[in-house]
């Protein structure tokens, strides 16, 4: 973790124009645009969040949280021949084929429930039955397999996305949509970005049932601290840390003594580069003091020259399926205001050394399986650091849900070839014996014939101002010509509909009538092949692209220089 990227190889509603002030809503690895009415005289507050990183409320946020929460019941086991409950008179699925073709017979209604549907973009494809349930309506209209409420109802400011989901559970235009596709009275299943515990609870009254553990689970789990205490379990080795609580510049400096001046401090809950403070003095320990002494317990690392990588896995009852490690775009000023701040990733063959790509895929199958071990179940992203000096290999962080790297593995072709990672991770909730060769799909996933790039960027507003859109970028495919000028091409919501490299598939998150203010996404450009030069610099197709995609959007200053308590992200 050095400075902002790596050196070297390394709430939707009515919007009152004329009060042309911002209200905050929420998070998930892509910021949400500030929708509906407001008191610009008010100041507005959000909680921070890897989407999107989630920043709980204040009462989770203060816990040490070193008490593990009692294990989930549908917690499996590491027999390769474990099951859980199965459905009387289903046969058991025999491998890749079966699976692939049970859920294209699928007739249980499944859901994806968020701000946007991005993190699961194609789902629909893969399985009979799935649907999107969205705040934010990216699309126009035109997906084919998202419900947005077309009314707004009175809510209260969101402070993130597990706001914006239970006010969708609530929505009478939502639970009239899940009724009319309920099968034997049973509203199905749903998946969920981020979700707390009143998310249970109104799923519980809707009969939905929740494709995840427990929200007490994934809050014990998102905790930074406890992240790096499941890994010494795991026997997975991290930067040089400490775990301790700050109370002065001079006590930090006690305490982390043996990892020397330049320093790394994280707090258990915070998002993309948010609660992520680089120091090397007492003066920049002091512009964080607050935040830093606020905490029960901080993580403070040794700071090093790396490049940031993701990989994203699923923990199964046969065991941990690994997908191929990815670059990570972090803090570049072109796309995010924060340092350190994620805003993208890359996918290509022969991204990292063999024994770089081994040692993430072996580290990666030790946490998942000690995941299995503390009850998890399922889906998670670990961000890997690799140091440039002596070319180790260490866990950063863990994201036990869906992110915003998502959309990139589960769109590559190994992925396309089997299935993506998200079918496995639904096929746990599926109460279906099935029998899978781990080893297998692992070694093919590995392959590195068996990947295509892809790069991703997400592109948010990084001028410290409050601006109001008056015209913005459709959701589809645009084409980039020799001058650097973009096109809206046609109307797609796949992006792999993007044929080559003078193709982007964009997916509009900011939209005519919403605020842009420091650090709300826009949107997520998705292109063909790499963005970064093999230094991890933005390479110059991305900065066309991203001077081009901005051009697209039309605003009227609202309020400039002046830093509004805004944040929370969409994707991760």
């Amino acid at each position: 973790m050095d400075s902002k990227k790596p050196n070297t190889p390394k709430s939707k509603g009515t919007t009152d124009k004329k009060s042309k002030s911002p209200l905050k809503t929420g998070t998930d690895r892509t910021k949400v645009p500030i929708r509906g009415t407001a008191d610009k005289e008010k100041k507005q507050t959000a909680s921070n969040s890897k989407t999107a990183k989630a920043k709980p409320k204040p009462a989770a946020k203060k816990s040490k949280a070193t008490a593990k929460p009692a294990k989930s019941s549908n917690k499996t086991t590491g027999n390769k021949k474990a099951v859980t409950s199965s459905t009387p008179g289903i046969k058991a699925l025999k491998g890749v084929s079966d699976i692939r073709r049970s859920f294209h017979k699928n007739e249980e209604p499944l859901y994806f429930i968020s701000a946007t549907n991005f993190n699961l973009l194609g789902a629909d494809e893969w399985i009979k039955g799935f649907k999107f349930i969205t705040y934010i309506e990216c699309f126009d209209g035109l997906h084919p397999n998202v419900f947005s409420p077309k009314q707004e109802i009175p809510h209260d400011d969101f402070d993130g996305i597990e706001d914006i989901n239970n006010y969708l559970l609530q929505h009478p235009e939502v639970q009239d949509y899940l009724k009319t596709r309920s099968v034997d009275g049973r509203p199905g299943k749903a998946m969920f970005l981020m979700f707390n515990e009143e998310t249970e609870r109104l799923a519980e009254k809707l009969g939905l049932e929740i494709m995840f553990p427990s929200a007490e689970m994934r809050t014990f789990l998102d905790n930074k601290v406890n992240t790096n205490r499941i890994a010494e379990r795991a026997g997975v080795p991290c930067v040089p840390y400490v775990l301790s609580k700050v109370n002065n510049y001079k006590h930090l400096t006690k305490v982390s003594k043996k990892l020397g001046t330049q320093l790394v401090i994280q707090t258990p809950f915070g998002d993309s580069g948010h609660t992520t403070f680089f120091i090397s003095n007492e003066k920049e320990y002091k512009k964080y003091a607050e935040e830093i002494e606020a905490e029960d317990e901080v993580k403070i690392m040794k700071r090093i020259r790396c490049i940031g990588s993701a990989i994203e896995a699923c923990v199964t009852r046969h065991g941990t399926i690994v997908a191929p490690l990815m670059t990570e775009l972090v803090g570049f000023k072109e796309l995010t205001p924060y340092e350190g701040g994620w805003c993208g990733n890359e996918i290509y063959p022969n991204a990292f050394t063999p024994e770089l790509r081994q040692k993430a895929i072996d580290n990666t199958q030790l946490f998942g399986n000690q995941l299995r071990e503390e009850g998890y179940k399922g889906y998670f992203e670990l961000d890997f650091l690799i140091d440039q000096d002596n070319g180790e290999i260490y866990l950063g962080e863990l994201n036990p849900r869906v992110t915003g790297a998502s959309s990139i593995t589960n769109h590559a072709v190994f992925a396309l070839a089997d299935a993506p990672l998200f079918v496995f991770h639904i096929l746990e909730w599926m109460d279906i014996e099935y029998e899978l060769d781990i080893e297998a799909i692992n070694k093919r996933w590995s392959d590195q014939d068996n990947l295509d790039g892809w790069s991703q960027l997400i592109v948010k507003h990084t001028e410290d101002t409050i601006e109001y859109v008056t015209d913005a970028p459709k959701s589809g495919i645009w084409r980039m010509y020799d001058t650097g000028h973009i096109q809206y091409d046609r109307m797609d919501t796949h992006r792999r509909a993007v044929e080559n490299e003078n193709e982007a598939f964009f997916m509009r998150i900011s939209k005519k009538g919403d605020y842009l203010y420091e650090g709300a996404d826009m949107g997520i450009l998705v292109t063909r092949g790499r963005m970064m030069t093999d230094d991890f610099e933005l390479n110059n197709r991305a900065k066309h692209w991203i001077k081009a995609i901005r051009s697209q959007y039309k605003s009227e200053m609202v309020e400039d220089k002046k830093k509004p308590k805004l944040s929370g992200t969409l994707t991760k």
